[in-house]
């Protein structure tokens, strides 16, 4: 629909520059240029070098999307932005490129939260997302449930990791492996040869006594390291398919049993999972199962909205224009520790979604112009 937002999202919380176009639900365009390979030889993500990775990638990422969704930048109703949480220095480069853009073409600007953007995506797959969503959201950096009851105002924590997200786990017991970086993808290869029930590794936090929302993955991986190093100390082979069978599925375990149980006592119907992990095959198949046992009906974007991306970001911000959300001020920075309760940073010197604009339109009209010229063109 014409008259639905048109909003362009940044995305660079991490190693991902992420360009996304949205109108409304519908996804237009969604550019990526990642640095993983520039990370692949430290093992992880280097936060300088996915800062400079960033401000290289910026301006053509854009220019693609913005080709790709066959709109020009004059177009567009809003700008968001991931303000946090991420590496501080990652965010900071999309939050200045995300204001120079707004301000250059007088639109509003929108500082999101990664994780609800993350949420938020689901929109653009299988459409409006119902009020209230169970989500668990798995990835790199976090293992959280989250009970989303507006997107825009009212997301609320239920549990998250106290130690190794689940996508750190992987990475990690990749490595001990020798299976290279990111973790995720190699071992969800290799575990399909495996038997998932060869090694009885442990469940962390499933006790009666423990956090019912909470989730632990440094025993888990400990206890994967201890037992490859048992095997090689012994001389024997390492079972690597088993290995990453059986380490896969007690991580897919905990994640599912407990998403299920907190929709059940929240007497929520619908799950929806996201984060890089939610591109787990084990992962997916498991809550598939596990849901239609419960009678709750499970929404999974495809794996490549499940990553970070600047879709997800534009989604969000489409959906703050759509709900005349308060846009940020210009004084938006960046938040590495961005609390998923505030869903965005609204500005506190204005009143509607688009009034700021016309504060600006007449001192400032040169600024739009040679700016965008410089920008776009």
């Amino acid at each position: 629909m014409a008259d639905e937002p048109l909003v362009l999202g940044i995305e660079t919380s991490c190693d991902e520059t992420g360009v996304g176009i949205v109108r409304g639900h519908t996804l237009l365009a969604d550019a990526v240029a990642s640095s993983v390979d520039e990370h692949a030889r430290y093992g992880g993500v280097v936060p300088e070098v996915a800062s400079r990775a960033h401000l290289e990638a910026m301006i053509p990422t854009v220019r693609r999307a913005l080709k790709d969704a066959g709109v020009a930048a004059s177009d567009l109703d809003g700008v968001a932005v991931t303000a946090g949480p991420g590496l501080a220095g990652a965010l900071l480069v999309g939050v200045s490129a995300a204001k120079a853009y707004a301000y250059a073409l007088g639109k509003p600007l929108y500082g999101v939260n990664h994780l609800a953007s993350h949420i938020c995506v689901d929109q653009l797959e299988h459409g409006a997302l119902p009020e209230p969503t169970m989500a668990l959201l798995v990835s790199g950096g976090h293992s959280s449930l989250l009970l989303s009851c507006d997107i825009t105002s009212d997301v609320r924590p239920l549990g998250a990791t106290v130690d190794d997200a689940a996508g750190e786990a992987f990475d990690k017991v990749a490595r001990v492996l020798n299976l290279g970086f990111p973790g995720g993808p190699v071992i969800d290869r290799y575990a399909r040869e495996g038997d998932p029930d060869a090694i009885a590794f442990p469940r962390g936090l499933t006790g009666p006594r423990d956090a019912p929302y909470d989730f632990s993955f440094s025993g888990l991986k400990t206890a994967v390291a201890r037992w490859i190093e048992a095997k090689r100390s012994a001389g024997e082979e390492v079972p690597v398919a088993d290995v990453a069978a059986s380490f896969q599925e007690a991580v897919t375990d905990v994640l599912t049993r407990k998403a299920v149980r907190a929709c059940r006592e929240a007497g929520v119907e619908h799950l929806m999972i996201g984060g890089g992990v939610a591109a787990n095959s084990r992962l997916r198949a498991m809550a598939r199962a596990r849901c239609e046992a419960a009678g709750i009906t499970l929404r999974v974007p495809r794996p490549k909205l499940c990553t970070d991306n600047g879709a997800m970001v534009a989604a969000l911000g489409a959906e703050m224009v759509a709900r005349d959300r308060s846009p940020s001020d210009w004084d938006l920075s960046a938040d590495s520790s961005l609390p998923v309760t505030e869903p965005h940073v609204p500005g506190a010197s204005r009143g509607g979604a688009h009034g700021h604009t016309h504060g600006h339109a007449h001192t400032h009209d040169h600024v739009h112009e040679t700016s965008a010229e410089n920008l776009y063109s």
